[in-house]
């Protein structure tokens, strides 16, 4: 690629804005100069689209999908590892090295799919959010879904005071979602022989054609399109040393900080559909809608202030996912298009298009109609989804577009059979769910 056609850096205003310290130094303090980016990437796999998976596969099927859930984290670390090796090889994030070194006539079209992508993602923040907000406070739909448009500000004054202010804010959010689910499950008090048993795979999920649609929708509702043309741009806001050595201790630290990260992604999922399986235990297996669920959850934990919980952390799931959407909007835009926008103007025009058809739905069809504008919004990001992961697995298996990082046979095979893996179950889940 020559300089005629360098991009501007990601995200310029936070480029390499965060120092590191050397090699000189404790390797826990290198960790945590590192850690961030990975927090901010888990947020996509604990938002209101995977809540609703999580919840109809416990209500369902007890802990059986457990296995499911392990499945489609562990390769959701995968891809996301892939996504921040290409950003700190290449200097470019993901819509860039598609802009750079894919040929021109697909730029577009690609573009068009991430922001349709985008906005899908950021209807299921603002229904989330608004869902959180009637719930805890007896809001109606539409005012809490206008009320999501504050975000805009909130990102701007924490982009603004530096990006680790985000970071821990993120964080912050993050923390409590876990706590809240921490004591929701010691209130569930699962058996751990139960749970062991839906950590391992079964074959009933094959042979049950209602178990393999929901395993496929956990499994779609996982990797998230957007996080991979996130990840690989924030990972660049980390002062390493732009040499081969550095760039190597940055992977080496990103891959760990995805891997912690995504850990915890892990376990909320898990808590979401191990409370939910309390459900199924009492004769509730067909609560598939957050608002029943935090109507049930109470009295069926035995515990009063269990629905409070699972409100609030659905509020923190829904605002941490707007942050983050934001990011990923602004990246998507700069990077194919080379179009810079205030951080404001993105954030508005986003969700305002996000907030237009939640409104009409909630003015038609009140909160039936709002939850299955959310199951679309996870349709439509299946839909997306085959178009950031080929060509993100494509660029780090090349040698001409990542040189000596490029990635190992053994791990290029692994990659290309994950991508087929979720490209499959997605065609599989779009087909039935047209198809039912």
């Amino acid at each position: 690629m020559d300089s005629a056609h360098t991009p501007a850096r990601s995200l310029s205003g936070v480029f390499a804005s965060v120092s590191v310290p050397g090699n000189d130094v404790h390797w826990l303090r290198r960790f945590l100069a590192y850690s961030g980016p990975g927090y901010m990437v888990s947020v996509g796999y604990m938002d209101p689209g995977n809540w609703a998976t999580d919840l109809q596969g416990g209500a369902q099927f007890g802990y059986t999908l457990l296995s499911v859930i392990v499945l489609s984290s562990l390769m959701a670390v995968v891809l996301q590892v892939l996504a921040a090796r290409l950003g700190i090889a290449t200097g470019l994030d993901l819509a860039q090295a598609c802009r750079a070194f894919l040929p021109p006539a697909l730029t577009l079209p690609l573009w068009a799919a991430c922001e349709l992508a985008i906005i899908a993602c950021d209807l299921a923040e603002v229904i989330g959010t608004a869902i959180a907000l009637q719930l805890l406070f007896g809001l109606p739909l539409i005012l809490g879904s206008i009320l999501s448009v504050l975000d805009a500000l909130l990102v701007l004054l924490l982009m603004n005071r530096g990006f680790r202010y985000l970071e821990a804010f993120i964080m912050a959010l993050l923390g409590t979602i876990a706590l809240c689910f921490v004591v929701q499950v010691i209130a569930a008090a699962p058996p751990a022989a139960a749970l062991l048993r839906g950590l391992a795979p079964s074959p009933q999920i094959i042979r049950d054609p209602a178990m393999l649609y929901v395993a496929i929708s956990i499994i779609g509702a996982t990797v998230m399109p957007h996080n991979l043309y996130l990840h690989s741009s924030i990972v660049q806001t980390r002062a390493y040393e732009r040499t081969t050595a550095g760039r190597r201790e940055a992977m080496r630290w990103a891959s760990w900080d995805s891997g912690v990260a995504l850990t915890l992604a892990f376990f909320v999922n898990a808590a979401i559909l191990v409370v939910a399986a309390a459900f199924h235990t009492t004769g509730h297996q067909q609560v598939t809608e957050i608002d029943e669920a935090y109507r049930l959850i109470s009295p069926v934990l035995g515990l009063g202030v269990a629905s409070t919980l699972f409100g609030l952390a659905l509020l923190a799931a829904g605002v941490n996912s707007t942050v983050t959407g934001t990011l990923a909007g602004q990246i998507i835009m700069e990077g194919f298009l080379s179009l810079r926008l205030p951080a404001w103007g993105r954030r508005l025009l986003t969700r305002g298009l996000a907030i237009i058809p939640v409104l009409i739905i909630a003015w038609l069809y009140g909160a039936q109609g709002v939850n299955r504008l959310l199951l679309a919004s996870q349709v439509i990001l299946s839909l997306q989804l085959p178009f950031a992961i080929i060509p993100l697995v494509l660029f780090v298996s090349s040698r001409t577009v990542m040189k000596e990082f490029v990635i190992s046979r053994p791990m290029a095979i692994l990659a290309w059979m994950i991508t087929a893996v979720i490209v499959v179950l997605n065609i599989r889940l779009l087909v039935d769910t047209f198809m039912s």
